[in-house]
């Protein structure tokens, strides 16, 4: 468990720059470029073999990691505004794209991923959705419950709006 806690200071990164890492199928860190290192306050042998969520901030929604994961597996690739958090507790936005990787005979042997800097105005349109569906998960007497909830709740969202969840991202 992530002892740091927040500090509510944002961390920033170059319009130019990508953020890449790459796990195994269980989400540990297999390779971290040096822009993912610089940004999440990590070094190399703190980042290499640990889980993915190292980086992940309290106030991210398990829904979309849920609705990642399940993606993933299926062998789809999804896109994703994520709130990630520096080893020292400092925030930072990104638009995710994360892929399958996949051996010759079409297996998924890990995944890939690759983070730009995410425009402002969808961030804020991400923010208040997700402050939603974290209220959600924390207001259920368990934490399942809590997350059936918030999934029951993007579900009912994407399909009042009658979108696919990668059309809802790309529409922010």
């Amino acid at each position: 468990m992530n002892t740091v806690q927040p500090t509510g200071v944002e961390r920033t990164f170059g319009q130019d720059e990508l953020i890449v890492s790459k796990t195994d199928l269980k989400g540990r860190i297999t390779y971290a470029n040096d822009v993912f290192l610089r940004v999440a306050g990590l070094q190399e042998f703190e980042a290499i073999g640990a889980p993915h969520s190292i980086i992940r901030h309290p106030d991210m929604p398990r829904a979309v990691f849920k609705l990642l994961w399940q993606t993933l597996e299926s062998g789809e690739e999804i896109f994703a505004y994520v709130l990630n958090m520096a080893a020292n507790g400092d925030h930072y936005w990104v638009f995710a794209h994360v892929t399958p990787s996949m051996d010759k005979s079409g297996r998924i042997v890990g995944y890939h991923s690759n983070r730009r800097v995410p425009d402002k105005s969808a961030v804020a349109k991400a923010t208040g959705l997700y402050q939603e569906l974290t209220k959600i998960e924390n207001s259920a007497p368990s934490r399942k419950d809590g997350l059936d909830n918030s999934m029951a709740f993007l579900g009912n969202l994407l399909k009042e709006q009658g979108l696919r969840y990668d059309e809802f991202i790309f529409a922010l």
